[in-house]
């Protein structure tokens, strides 16, 4: 199995904030959290550094998040390239992306085609916006977008504006290691990224279920709450941009529920029941 991604328009943050220790964090999360949605175990990274200008220490630093995103995906970095486009960049930006591959047994592939009404999902908590709708972000917040702007101290975030975004998604391949070493078979798995969840969830699903998530079922943290309200945008937007704090959605036999439960805790994760499998058309409901 292999994936490729980057960590989209989030960089623009850490030009602004002069920070370059997580993104790297981010482009690392960003492939393995899509290829273990298959049931994957990632093998081995390759990142790919595009910039207007080398500077070899922010380039260390950025490769630095990068080989801490890969010890947490427990896979090894093998390569990759930085490549200088005078011209074609600004001399203090970048871009950066990578590739996974994985490797997985055919009988352990997570397919969705064995997901039936009855079934329980589960959300593994996310760690903020990650690294997806990050175009509204700074729209949104258009007038805090500089150095003094974002490290604006927030009460309600509990830290400054420019930490709570740039926070590093979450890698939850600890998660699904641990689930699958407790024996149980995971029947579907959903990355919500782009497209929140009305996107994101019914790729996991066979045709004539849906998904029943239920909105109170877990905390939305603060920063959600805080874009809904500086941007006045409504919830359907919101769940069908950002990950609302839910990273990852897991569909499971309700006989398997305590089980998963214990072993996303117990690989430093937090889970939560949020909903079920239902029989009708294949999709997602939001209650």
């Amino acid at each position: 199995l292999s994936g490729t991604d980057g960590c989209g328009t989030k960089v623009k943050l850490a030009f602004i904030m002069d920070k370059h220790d997580t993104i790297g964090i981010d482009a690392v999360a960003m492939c393995v959290n899509d290829v273990v949605c298959a049931g994957g175990e990632p093998l081995f990274f390759l990142d790919y550094i595009a910039c207007g200008k080398n500077y070899p220490e922010k380039i260390a630093t950025i490769v630095g998040g990068v080989a801490e995103g890969c010890r947490q995906s427990e896979c090894a970095l093998i390569g990759g390239e930085t490549a200088e486009h005078p011209g074609l960049m600004p001399v203090d930006e970048y871009d950066v992306a990578g590739f996974a591959v994985c490797v997985v047994d055919r009988k352990d592939l997570i397919t969705g085609q064995d997901i039936k009404p009855g079934d329980t999902l589960i959300g593994i908590a996310s760690s903020g916006v990650h690294s997806n709708g990050f175009s509204l972000v700074r729209k949104v917040f258009e007038k805090e977008l500089t150095k003094e702007g974002l490290s604006t101290y927030y009460d309600e975030l509990g830290k400054t504006l420019g930490e709570a975004l740039l926070e590093p998604t979450r890698i939850y391949v600890k998660a699904l290691k641990s689930v699958k070493k407790a024996g149980v078979k995971i029947k579907g798995c959903s990355h919500i990224t782009g497209g929140g969840f009305y996107e994101n969830v019914p790729r996991m699903l066979p045709d004539g279920v849906k998904a029943v998530i239920k909105k109170d079922s877990y905390e939305v943290p603060p920063i959600f709450k805080m874009l809904a309200e500086d941007g006045n945008i409504e919830e359907h937007m919101m769940y069908n941009t950002f990950n609302m704090g839910i990273g990852l959605v897991l569909a499971v036999d309700p006989a398997d529920v305590d089980t998963v439960m214990a072993a996303v805790k117990a690989a430093g994760e937090t889970p939560y029941v949020i909903g079920s499998i239902e029989a009708g058309e294949k999709g997602v409901t939001l209650c």
